[in-house]
């Protein structure tokens, strides 16, 4: 089995409105090109100034995702919204949240990030996600018509377990929408995608964000669709764009059965 999988790279700014123009357009390039699932990034609705003192969520019948449900339905296919701030039980803090949304336009699975990116890097940029944002708490596998397929966002790449834990689980593709800062992706963006690809034998699905965004935040781009044996498939080194390339679901098995990691893993006593 075939599927043709699109990556969406964008430069969201602050206009919701306009941002969401660019992904109805960047969509149907994607499916002109035989797109059956079509991934956005992380924040694709809108990147906000790191200064603004509180985010505005939205409920998952809101204006963002209704407005993917609706393209999803009129071009027929499976869309990955990467993510959007849903509301919280915290009138403070939203959900960074992904969303699967199927071909009749209907929620198939949602997930809330649960690794925040609270971080001081190097050459003194520091970032803190947790002041605006509640982590997710559970591990998210999409039960869809081509697959079980799991759900993650940006800064989870870092976290080996999670991925684990949704091939364990069935996954044989995870999606990771991003917003890499630029010196974090020059680093460690490439060598990420892959390991946790090869280390799990899945596909790995990551759009992402590229470029300057309002308050001068900088996103490293180079969206990347990644083999089971870590081949880079499609990648899009910078600016907007899609990319598209055909995940072989046989070809994934017979890796899994030729070197079957998962049938080897020890577990360690204390």
């Amino acid at each position: 089995m075939k599927i043709n999988c699109a990556i969406v790279q964008m430069n969201s700014g602050s206009d919701r409105d306009e941002n969401l123009k660019r992904v109805d357009e960047l969509v149907k390039r994607a499916v002109g090109s035989g797109a059956e699932i079509v991934a956005l990034p992380e924040n694709f609705a809108f990147m906000r100034d790191p200064g603004e003192k509180k985010i505005k969520g939205e409920r998952l019948d809101g204006p963002i995702i209704s407005r993917v449900r609706e393209i999803a339905k009129r071009e027929s296919l499976f869309i990955l919204a990467g993510s959007f701030p849903q509301k919280s039980p915290n009138p403070e803090k939203v959900y960074n949240t992904s969303v699967m949304i199927g071909p009749r336009g209907e929620i198939i699975a949602a997930y809330r990030k649960i690794h925040l990116f609270d971080v001081r890097v190097p050459q003194g940029e520091s970032h803190n996600e947790s002041r605006r944002v509640a982590p997710g708490k559970q591990a998210v596998v999409a039960d869809t018509s081509l697959g079980r397929m799991g759900l993650t966002i940006c800064y989870d790449l870092r976290f080996g377990g999670l991925y684990q834990h949704l091939a364990d689980h069935g996954a044989l593709i995870i999606f990771s929408p991003a917003a890499f800062t630029e010196l974090t992706g020059k680093a460690h963006w490439e060598v990420l995608i892959r390991s946790r690809a090869i280390e799990n034998q899945v596909f790995m699905i990551a759009p992402a964000q590229y470029g300057v965004h309002p308050g001068n935040r900088r996103t490293y781009g180079h969206s990347m669709i990644v083999d089971p044996w870590g081949t880079i498939l499609a990648e899009i080194p910078q600016g907007e764009g899609i990319a598209v390339a055909s995940l072989d679901l046989d070809y994934l098995n017979e890796v899994r059965k030729a070197m079957p990691c998962s049938d080897h893993r020890v577990s360690f006593e204390d």
